[in-house]
């Protein structure tokens, strides 16, 4: 496998990497749309045509180190691979060093957050996604990408931003005061000041690509019309690196398409201003 946007290995051997990239190429329980499972590469191939100086933050964040860990490859069940995911981000933890996840299909994240808030007891979650994903249980398990942060709607503080698709049984697991809906946010100049005020403690944030308005983003799973655009999404997540203590991300349900390559891209892309706004960010506060 090559390395994360073709470094050499030097640039991204684990002892000198200050970042982690945990991959979790599971879509056990997909619905519709599929190849959420054949994500990784197509998404290592587009970082290594990206360019790597970030003119808005005005650094190279490659240069903390990438390292990329040996893919979670569990499939046997959804309750398993959960398992197996949650165990691999208990050992990730422990080392010290920025962990980021990619999938995938959501139901990858189950395992991520409890891991985190094993950890940190006042767990925010940042849930940017076009699905309320708050099902107790879809298709026979709780561990489908339906029911993605129903487990954190129960045992951290959610906050949930561009949504604009639900089914009636996950109402009573929705709040409302915590939910900003993607009309909401098209039609609303204060919703980022909202919903920042809404954040506390240690904060994960995990991004289920469908968030982006399928005119830019068409390849995932479901996707849904009127979606945000990527300037509403970097302009955001800026804010939201800058202001919290963020303990790690996850990128979620890239499927690839034949002959679309730019939401492969942008995927990448997106990957690459998180970190940079999390060092940038760091360098901010220290300073």
């Amino acid at each position: 496998m090559i390395n994360f946007a073709g470094l050499d290995h030097e640039d991204c051997a684990f002892e000198t990497s200050s970042v982690l990239l945990q991959s979790i190429p599971y879509a056990g329980t997909s619905t519709w749309g599929k190849g959420a499972d054949k994500a990784f590469p197509a998404f290592l191939a587009a970082a290594q045509n990206m360019e790597l100086y970030d003119i808005e933050t005005g650094s190279e964040v490659y240069r903390q180190g990438i390292h990329i860990l040996p893919e979670i490859d569990e499939k046997s069940s959804p309750e398993a691979m959960v398992e197996a995911v949650c165990e691999a981000t208990r050992r990730i933890l422990k080392t010290g060093k920025f962990p980021t996840f990619f999938g995938g299909e959501h139901s990858v994240s189950i395992g991520i957050i409890r891991a985190f808030r094993e950890k940190y007891p006042d767990l925010t979650v940042l849930q940017l996604d076009a699905h309320a994903d708050l099902r107790p249980e879809y298709g026979g398990t709780p561990y489908n990408h339906a029911c993605a942060l129903h487990e954190a709607s129960q045992t951290t503080n959610l906050i949930q931003v561009g949504i604009r698709s639900m089914d009636t049984v996950e109402l009573p697991y929705l709040d409302r005061e915590k939910c900003f809906f993607a009309e909401q946010i098209a039609n609303q100049t204060d919703w980022m000041a909202q919903s920042i005020a809404l954040l506390h403690g240690a904060v994960y944030v995990t991004i289920d690509l469908d968030v982006f308005d399928p005119s830019i983003m068409p390849s995932t799973g479901t996707p849904e019309p009127g979606g945000l655009d990527w300037y509403t999404v970097i302009h955001y997540l800026r804010q939201v690196f800058d202001s919290q203590t963020i303990v790690g991300f996850d990128i979620t349900e890239l499927a690839p398409q034949s002959g679309q390559k730019a939401p492969d891209f942008l995927t990448a892309k997106l990957y690459y201003k998180l970190l940079s706004y999390y060092f940038s960010g760091m360098k901010k506060h220290a300073g």
